[in-house]
């Protein structure tokens, strides 16, 4: 019980005095989800948020520990003091008020993706498919919002996932005729595959990307805000954009 209690208390608000001792800086982080946190061919975690937290940390002094987490597990995760902070193409839209957030570093938004071959062309054809989500994902949360109700109320299924690698199995084998997910991830998807697949030009949702830390921890957030608008001013985020993205996909103002 003492153990919980310290692991609780160093992850509320008045914990933040603890930060000034902290040596590591813990990434909770989805292991399938690229190009921001994936498994590379030599095994090792990477990925465009990866390398940003990896910097982020060497620039505060601190050591790196990549922790990969069930999505629809993250908030526990955060609240039992097992990681630090979400970073993971992490959406605030519709979660401003559940996290303390570094200000956006990135635009996003929620799409559909299908078989180009599927004659779904836009959002109305998708009348009595199947559509799957990653479970406690932005497209999902947005799907199941009071206000995209008519779009939802369109498809004969919404299912959920775990990660969107099975999902476009599910898609290429025609379980499901549709995925609903973050553009990035999307457009990385299909990448190479554009005779397969295509993104409906019509978007769920437009949204933004940032950094999640517990409630009220802001003394950590504000360390790794900081950090962050440095890697802005050098030149590192838009030459990391660039490697992933082939643009600057930065939002985020240097001070």
């Amino acid at each position: 019980m003492a153990a919980a209690l310290l692991s609780a208390c160093g992850n509320s608000p008045s914990g933040n005095q603890q930060d000034a001792a902290k040596t590591t800086f813990t990434v909770g982080f989805d292991q399938d989800f690229p190009p921001y946190g994936y498994v590379g061919d030599d095994g090792q975690f990477t990925g465009f948020d990866i390398e940003m937290a990896t910097e982020c940390a060497k620039r505060m002094g601190l050591e790196i520990k990549l922790q990969p987490v069930d999505w629809d597990s993250k908030d526990l995760e955060l609240s039992s003091g097992s990681i630090d902070c979400i970073w993971n193409g992490f959406t605030m839209t519709g979660r401003e008020d559940d996290y303390t957030w570094t200000e956006p570093y990135m635009d996003n938004s929620q799409v559909f993706v299908v078989k180009k071959d599927s004659g779904i062309t836009k959002v109305a054809d998708l009348k009595d498919k199947v559509v799957t989500a990653q479970a406690d994902s932005a497209a999902l949360n947005a799907l199941n919002d009071e206000e995209h109700a008519d779009t939802k109320a369109l498809f004969s299924k919404l299912l959920t996932c775990q990660q969107y690698n099975s999902a476009f199995m599910d898609l290429e084998a025609g379980a499901v005729d549709s995925v609903a997910m973050d553009i990035g991830v999307a457009k990385y998807q299909i990448q190479g595959k554009e005779d397969q697949y295509v993104i409906l030009d019509e978007p769920i949702l437009e949204e933004q990307y940032g950094v999640g830390f517990f409630k009220g921890n802001t003394e950590l957030r504000d360390k790794v805000q900081n950090t962050l608008k440095e890697m802005v001013k050098d030149g590192f985020f838009s030459e990391l954009s660039d490697k992933y993205f082939g643009y600057d996909v930065c939002i985020l103002k240097a001070d």
